[in-house]
């Protein structure tokens, strides 16, 4: 009954569209790219006599279209492809139809950094929201030639960096657990390799990227600060194709093509390192008996079931482990899947139906008599997704459906050494229900505002399996004595929370080509990290939300303007947000959380905010092409027993981003990448002073949380690429070298406060060498100077 209310007040709220739009007729089709039988998203359709009307197809390439007075000439157009002209009559509306849109030969000599209609920057509803092409990200010089998607989102005003060479991202003034990344419609829990230094995605097999960090669609949820929708790519419907690359540090290949006929395809894509490989080679036994390797496989089948249906099935697995004279270990991997249904009901109407299982799972090995143990844990999320869209008049729409969700956080699993000393640890699962309805209406108010209103309404439940703690006074704190356990069976509720979710959004045309927008946005959060590393690592603790742990809450709020000169060719955008934080959770002073079953005892919630402004000034059409983006921005935090009480920074507060991207074709040979990064360095704590302990200094921290900071990080990379010449040859080829770190800055990774002996960093004293001087000090540790890297990439 709440959710047909809720659906009645955004109708209202819109202005009923229903009343004026039983009608209106549509066209529908899909846009293919010719040589590869494949959708063409961001197309644009419009009839020749209103131009101004036109649509965008979307991610599979299909797009509606209000009809004119039949017969009528339509236009179907993508930058670097020959338009498509076409004569439309009453007859073709009996059915969707089909364009083919052929590349241009000269489409070279342009890169487009997005693949939407020139006027979307201006006259679309979008805040916060970037669509990043593959093509783009491959342009963009990459750590050792690895392109990565995550690593170039942090090239986008509003997104900070956890530290040099880490692929997280806080994006205005959220931590990295607050960024939603779906592949395929699938939460994705670690989206790194090698510690952050890369992502799990294979540019490769992707087709699409869309970023939003502000204005978050009703039909997304889940986290409160963005969200990185990733799309696997389709395969090729006619033909086997091929492409890959032989880098530095691993190669990748993906195959596509159709599977069974025409009306199936498939694509298969897999990648690794071979830093292992080269360890091997080594003189010394200790190196060459260490380990040092991540890989991973993914792959989608796409099948057409006549005109309105579709069907695709997309699973990925990624591994990683890093071992050390086999006394040491340490791997996680990830594992998805997810089915995918998309149904053209008529031309107004489509329904998408998704199912998906996510894992997580690492493992810590260390091989000792004594101290010896494996210790393995895992979490997993399972879900359906339900949405109907209906069409209801020009730049009218309405959306609604139901996300359901179970997560699933297993007990510790501690196999210890047959002669350990160690104690044996026990802990409890922990598993929550979510279920979520949306919808969300859009619709145009005369000819200068666009509103979309929505609303989500979230109902989380902790049950069982499972037990509960009860502590004197009701706090859990580490002193605080355990009064009793309460166990619950399977599914058997613990506790519930309910929250709305309301989100809206206009936008307002100053002028053809330059637009005010504003937007209200409000998330929960029911699984949260509790982690003393800004950076990541894989065996940071999730927590669900539950009697001690309230759903985080957030709130913002966001304002800008955008303009458009030169028919397209620029864009210019302003954006300011501010962001209200409500039971941000962040760990006690010296709290441990690996291995307790009380981790509410560990933690400490409280209150938070961040504001920003971010300016970007883009060229997408030329020879040269990129982006000049900059961002101020803080966030702060107020937890009652951290930092006395008082509001602090948390370590990816970073006042100055400033981000240059350029890509330059030279011929259709030649071209080259530059970027230039400078942010202020992170917040952290320097202790104010030391004592000695056994011969030993020990450092002494004051009671104020991350009152210092790093030096500020900069640095230059830079890219050249070339291409062997097309000349209807099966085999492309093209070479890219790439240096990061251009000038070699020294960017501080960590400081260390030690002694240092005999005024020599590397001099250690357990080695029996003689010390002549002994002085407190503090050793800087930088990962990357002067780094280049060779590519060599082909297609066939």
């Amino acid at each position: 009954m709440k959710f047909l209310t809720l659906t009645f007040i955004v109708f209202l709220f819109l202005g009923n569209p229903l009343l004026y739009s039983q009608e209106q007729s549509f066209i529908s089709g899909t846009v293919y790219e010719v040589e590869e039988n494949a959708p063409l998203p961001g197309a644009n359709i419009y009839w020749e006599s209103e131009p101004q009307k036109g649509v965008v197809s979307d991610i599979n390439g299909n797009f509606t279209l209000p009809i004119i007075a039949l017969p009528a000439k339509i236009v179907v157009s993508f930058i670097g492809y020959s338009q498509s002209v076409r004569i439309l009559t009453a007859k073709d509306l009996e059915k969707p139809v089909k364009f083919y849109l052929k590349p241009e030969e000269l489409s070279l000599e342009e890169i487009i950094i997005r693949d939407v209609n020139p006027e979307q920057n201006v006259k679309g509803i979008e805040m916060g929201k970037s669509v990043v092409p593959i093509e783009t990200i491959k342009n963009i010089p990459a750590l050792f030639g690895e392109v990565d998607i995550l690593r170039s989102l942090q090239l986008l005003p509003g997104v900070q960096t956890a530290g040099e060479g880490t692929t997280g991202l806080f994006v205005r003034g959220g931590s990295a657990d607050q960024n939603l990344i779906n592949l395929d419609g699938a939460p994705v829990y670690n989206p790194s390799h090698f510690f952050g230094f890369f992502s799990v995605f294979n540019p490769d097999a992707l087709s699409d990227i869309e970023f939003y960090k502000g204005n978050i669609p009703a039909e997304l949820g889940g986290r409160v600060s963005s969200v990185i929708d990733v799309s696997m790519r389709e395969g090729n419907f006619q033909k086997i194709r091929g492409e890959g690359g032989i880098g530095t540090i691993s190669s990748r290949l993906t195959i596509d093509g159709p599977l069974f006929s025409d009306q199936s395809s498939f694509i298969v894509s897999g990648r690794r390192t071979y830093a292992d490989l080269f360890l091997r080679l080594s003189n010394n036994e200790n190196i060459r008996n260490n380990q040092l390797y991540f890989y991973d496989l993914s792959g989608k089948f796409t099948f057409k079931l006549g005109e309105k249906d579709k069907i695709s099935f997309s699973t990925y697995y990624g591994s990683d482990f890093l071992g050390l004279s086999g006394q040491f270990g340490l791997g996680w991997n990830n594992f998805i899947s997810s089915f995918n249904w998309n149904r053209n009901i008529s031309a107004t109407k489509f329904f998408d139906l998704s199912a998906y299982h996510s894992r997580y799972q690492y493992q810590v090995l260390f091989d000792d008599p004594q101290d010896g143990f494996n210790w393995t844990n895992s979490l997993s999320e399972s879900g359906v997704n339900l949405g109907w869209t209906w069409l209801l008049g020009d730049n009218s729409v309405i959306k609604a459906g139901y996300h359901g969700q179970f997560y699933h956080f297993s007990p510790i699993n501690l196999e210890l050494a047959p002669e350990s000393n160690l104690t044996d640890i026990n802990t409890n699962q922990k598993n929550g229900l979510l279920n979520n309805l949306y919808v969300s209406g859009t619709t145009e108010f005369g000819n200068k505002l666009l509103v979309e209103a929505g609303v989500r309404l979230s109902h989380y439940q902790e049950v069982g399996k499972g037990v509960l703690y009860q502590y004197a006074d009701g706090i859990p704190s580490p002193e605080a004595e355990v009064t009793d356990t309460l166990t619950f069976g399977r599914l058997e509720r613990m506790k519930v929370f309910q929250k709305l979710e309301p989100r809206i959004s206009f936008r307002y045309l100053l002028a053809e080509d330059l637009s005010l927008k504003a937007a209200f946005n409000r998330s929960h959060q029911y699984v949260q990290v509790a982690s003393n590393s800004s950076a990541g690592l894989p065996i940071d603790r999730w927590v669900p939300s539950g009697t001690y742990i309230e759903p985080l809450r957030g709130d913002q709020v966001s304002v800008g303007l955008f303009k458009n000169l030169a028919n397209g060719t620029w864009e210019v955008s302003v954006e300011t947000y501010y962001k209200d934080f409500r039971n941000v959770i962040d760990l006690r002073q010296g709290a441990s959380v690996l291995f307790t079953d009380n981790v509410e005892t560990e933690l400490l919630s409280g209150v938070g905010y961040a504001y920003g402004a971010e300016f970007l000034i883009r060229k997408n059409v030329g020879k040269t092409t990129g982006w000049l983006g900059y961002t101020y921005s803080r966030t702060w935090r107020k937890i009652e027993g951290i930092s006395s009480d008082n509001w602090y920074n948390p370590r990816f507060d970073r006042p100055h981003d400033v981000n240059l991207v350029l890509n330059h074709e030279f011929s259709d040979r030649w071209s080259a990448g530059l970027t230039f990064v400078y942010t202020s360095g992170q917040a952290v704590t320097f202790p104010v002073g030391t004592y000695v302990v056994d011969a030993q200094r020990v450092p002494v921290y004051g009671d104020q949380r991350n009152a210092d900071r790093f030096p500020d990080y900069h640095r230059v990379d830079a890219s050249i690429t070339w291409r062997n010449q097309d000349k209807g040859r099966k085999w492309r080829g093209s070479w890219n070298f790439s240096v990061y770190n251009l000038y070699g800055r020294k960017n501080p990774f960590t400081f260390q406060f030690t002694d240092i002996y005999n005024d020599d960093i590397n001099f250690d004293p357990e080695d029996g060498g003689e010390i002549v001087s002994q002085r407190p000090g503090v050793v800087m540790t930088y990962l990357f100077t002067f780094l280049p890297a060779l590519t060599y990439n082909f297609k066939f």
